[in-house]
């Protein structure tokens, strides 16, 4: 394992409660673990941005966006934000509402990232990870949504719509990360196939997923239409054109 100075990327929308409960976790980890922490907050009404400077955590800030734009611009933005400086080698991407443990983060931290290239997933649907308090529909619903991104982009990990991640910096360094288009948790499936079109090296980590109890699910019908959408283009191109595609996410050597 390379020695490892992350930052976790953690995007919020009136996330009062819940980032709160998050960030004291992730405070008792600091003290053995040494990361950062970035809430990309999208001018929560809540004042989830005044809640969490009001904290205090030396280790923690907040980059204060002017509205809310979708999952892939908070991390586009968290991207930016953090290759300005060489601070960092890894980023951390992780929700707010409690469903990615704190307790799982450390197995990921401590998964092998032999490589300079690498994304390392949390992942629910393999021997070891687990959902807790998702009805069978919703289950169903990931379920399918991954096999289906799977088999149109030829790719074969198990979890490509899941958001705990761990993405080497020199990875985020190599693709077009400003050429990315998806909004909502079809970002997820854009970065992964992204990654691998960079020659990233995978590895996936079983994980405990744990349906938010507080606050409402950002999880919508057009959420997982553009995600069905998108994958289907994306499958299309990926046949038609794979140099393109290529092209298009990895920046030229």
């Amino acid at each position: 394992m390379v020695d490892m100075k992350p930052v976790i990327l953690i995007p919020t929308y009136n996330e009062s409660i819940a980032i709160v409960e998050l960030l004291n976790t992730l405070a008792t980890l600091h003290n053995s673990r040494n990361f950062d922490g970035i809430v990309l907050d999208d001018n929560s009404p809540d004042m989830t941005a005044d809640i969490v400077d009001n904290l205090e955590y030396s280790w923690v800030r907040v980059l204060r966006r002017p509205g809310k734009a979708g999952l892939g611009a908070a991390y586009r933005a968290g991207f930016a934000e953090v290759l300005q400086s060489d601070s960092y080698t890894h980023v951390i991407t992780m929700d707010a509402d409690g469903s990615h443990r704190v307790e799982d983060l450390t197995a990921m931290m401590d998964a092998p990232h032999n490589s300079d290239l690498s994304i390392t997933l949390g992942t629910r649907w393999i021997k070891g990870g687990s959902v807790v308090n998702w009805p069978l529909s919703r289950q169903l619903l990931s379920r399918s949504g991954t096999a289906y991104a799977r088999i149109a982009l030829r790719m074969p990990l198990h979890d490509l719509t899941g958001g705990f991640r761990i993405y080497s910096v020199p990875l985020l360094r190599k693709l077009n990360l400003s050429e990315m288009t998806a909004t909502g948790y079809c970002f997820q499936i854009e970065m992964a196939m992204a990654s691998e079109l960079a020659g990233a090296s995978c590895y996936e980590v079983p994980i405990t997923f744990v349906e938010r109890i507080n606050g409402v699910s950002k999880m919508s019908k057009g959420i997982v239409f553009e995600a069905l959408w998108q994958t289907t283009l994306w499958g299309l191109s990926r046949t038609f054109r794979p140099n393109a595609d290529k092209l298009h996410y990895v920046k030229s050597e």
